[in-house]
């Protein structure tokens, strides 16, 4: 699977979790989106700074450097959203306000990433497309076994 549809792939799957944790008022059931949101965006960031966003770099253009600074610093806001969230109660009205804030910010991350830096990354080829691909998936598979077992 090419890279970029790895991470749409990946996007759709965070965004249904987003949507699953919006149609819920139940805590527990709350808690549990909120680990799995965080599991998968910690994973997914991981794979995109170590191989992909490097890879895009790579490409040597000022867009391509411009987009690619802006993706780490927009991980950056993430990160620090994702480490406050186990402290805030489910059941507290912040709960809602925080997980809509990080919704926000990575529905703006996706819009970015798929219309900008995508199809900037075509111009990788379709060959390293897939062996970037092949790369992301093995690591964010085996982060997401590290993730699982230290739960």
């Amino acid at each position: 699977m090419k890279a970029t549809d790895l991470l749409k792939k990946q996007h759709k799957e965070v965004k249904a979790l987003f949507k699953k944790l919006e149609d819920t008022d139940n805590p527990r059931m709350r808690r549990q989106l909120m680990t799995d949101i965080s599991q998968n965006l910690e994973a997914h960031t991981t794979i995109e700074e170590e191989i992909f966003y490097p890879a895009v770099r790579e490409l040597e253009s000022r867009d391509a450097e411009e987009m690619v600074l802006e993706a780490y610093e927009e991980h950056h806001v993430v990160k620090l959203v994702l480490a406050d969230l186990p402290r805030v109660n489910p059941e507290d009205e912040r709960f809602v306000a925080k997980m809509t804030v990080l919704s926000e910010l990575i529905e703006h991350h996706v819009e970015d990433e798929e219309k900008d830096m995508f199809k900037l990354a075509q111009k990788l080829g379709k060959d390293k497309l897939e062996e970037l691909g092949e790369q992301m998936e093995e690591r964010f598979e085996a982060f997401r076994s590290r993730a699982t077992e230290a739960a």
